[in-house]
């Protein structure tokens, strides 16, 4: 589920004057309660079912992990797709939403740089996300282009970060 859809949710439950909202997906759990509501955090002993076409209106895309407090290692690596066809460049976006740092800590040098060769598992990066740095790792081989996004700036899941030609 992504950043839009859970807006849209807040916004159904809001105009629906509902007070509290449980919705699960595997190991993504999504709870939303209005300012006004005691209502507990899990779901009450009456649960209301929706037929299965009613509870796929966001199945066209797949739900992101769930936050936890995993090791970097074992979060998902970011996804290597085309930029554009015609100049054969592979874009490194961003797993997950946070703010983009290029070196671990502000008196160290930046992870990479344009022009660097990049191995499979290489860190190329930090996204920190909820007061937690994760190191992103490539998973591409190749030579560095060109670095989208600015140090300590904000970044959206699925962000392209990186342009990197293959090797």
């Amino acid at each position: 589920m992504d950043f839009n859809q859970i807006q849209e949710l807040i916004r159904l439950v809001t105009k629906n004057k509902l007070s509290t909202f449980y919705l699960q997906e595997g190991d993504f759990k999504i709870i939303i309660r209005n300012q006004q509501s005691t209502a507990p955090i899990e779901p009450a002993a009456t649960q209301i079912t929706y037929p299965a076409q009613a509870a796929t209106v966001f199945a066209a895309a797949p739900p992101p992990p769930a936050p936890s407090a995993e090791p970097a290692a074992e979060r998902p690596a970011p996804v290597a797709t085309k930029a554009e066809p015609a100049s054969g460049l592979l874009q490194i976006k961003s797993p997950m939403v946070g703010t983009f740092y290029r070196s671990p800590s502000p008196d160290k040098p930046p992870l990479i740089k344009v022009g660097d060769d990049l191995e499979v598992g290489a860190k190329v990066c930090i996204i920190e996300a909820m007061k937690l740095f994760n190191e992103i790792e490539s998973e591409i081989k190749g030579k560095v282009v060109k670095i989208l996004v600015e140090d300590a700036s904000p970044v959206e899941y699925d962000q392209p970060l990186f342009l990197v030609e293959p090797a």
